[in-house]
């Protein structure tokens, strides 16, 4: 059995914590650097061992792992130190647009660096656990040449060569995130205005998020329609629920609460509906959403 590699963790948020003490728990030598070099206290205390430079830090391991900000801090914390980058490779686990992590792979390379780009799809407490899984993107060599220790973290799952496609998926998967915590916290605030308080109400909330699938068919089957542009009809319509969100839109507005999240919700079967869809199902929304405005042409001609 090989003898695990040793690995730099820069960035001691919760993340890098939890990705650390992971990696010290599979027996890897462990490397760190933080701007707060009090963060690492605990770490070290545990095995790790601190740098004083990010030149330090990066010499001291083949894979370098960043759990940053986003990409610029890791142009602020690397860019001081450029020879030292030399033949390594970089995990860059941290957040930012597919553009901006293809843009920073040809900082890597100029570098004579290699970027592997990920998306961490869990929590810190989930880090390292059956749970967790990760989105990889970038040169598959390099990918494949640390897959068991990047494994340790989460599942991997690798999508391709283009450094963009990690950051992609992993933030195609928070705007289905994000706009869940909107309409829990929008929910609760409509709920509250009416007399139901916060405590009651979101239990019931998160018991809808559990069975949604259930209630509108939106299992794989959606992703087929979405894919091929034909909206079967025979579960919930664009013109029932352009009615249920147009009740939504009209119950913020008498409780005076912020109504710009169902507004945007409405419009979306405003467009379908205008399109000619009311008769299809729910997920003809896709049309105009891909498209901005104009909806009608694609799904027409799927259907004919």
């Amino acid at each position: 059995m090989s003898k695990p590699t040793p690995v730099t963790v820069i960035g001691l948020g919760p993340m890098g914590q939890a990705m650390v003490r992971t990696l010290l728990a599979a027996g890897h030598p462990v490397t760190v650097w933080n701007r707060t070099p009090s963060r690492a206290d605990a770490l070290v205390a545990e095995g790790a061992a601190l740098v004083a430079s990010p030149a330090e830090a990066v010499a001291a391991s083949d894979v370098v792992v960043l759990s940053l900000t986003d990409y610029a801090a890791m142009y602020d914390v690397l860019g001081a130190a450029p020879d030292a980058l030399r033949g390594r490779t970089l995990v860059n686990l941290s957040s930012d647009t597919p553009g901006a992590t293809r843009v920073a792979a040809r900082w890597a390379a100029d570098h004579a660096a290699t970027l592997v780009v990920g998306g961490v799809m869990a929590p810190p407490p989930m880090v390292g656990t059956s749970d967790a899984y990760v989105y990889y993107s970038g040169p598959e060599a390099a990918f494949r040449s640390h897959e068991r220790t990047l494994g340790l973290l989460g599942a991997p799952r690798y999508l391709g060569e283009d450094p963009g496609l990690a950051q992609l998926m992993y933030q195609a998967q928070l705007d289905v995130f994000l706009t869940a915590l909107s309409g829990v916290a929008h929910a609760a605030a409509l709920a509250q205005a009416a007399g139901v308080p916060p405590t009651q109400f979101v239990p019931e909330a998160l018991q809808t998020l559990v069975t949604t699938p259930a209630m509108i068919g939106a299992d794989e089957a959606a992703g087929v329609e979405f894919e091929t542009g034909v909206h079967p009809g025979s579960l919930s319509t664009v013109t029932m629920m352009g009615a249920t969100a147009a009740h939504v839109l009209g119950a913020s507005e008498e409780l005076g609460v912020d109504p710009e999240l169902p507004r945007a919700v409405q419009s979306h079967y405003e467009r379908a509906l205008a399109a000619g869809h009311g008769r299809d199902g729910w997920t003809a929304i896709f049309e105009g959403i891909r498209a901005g405005v104009d909806v009608g042409s694609g799904a027409r001609a799927a259907r004919r």
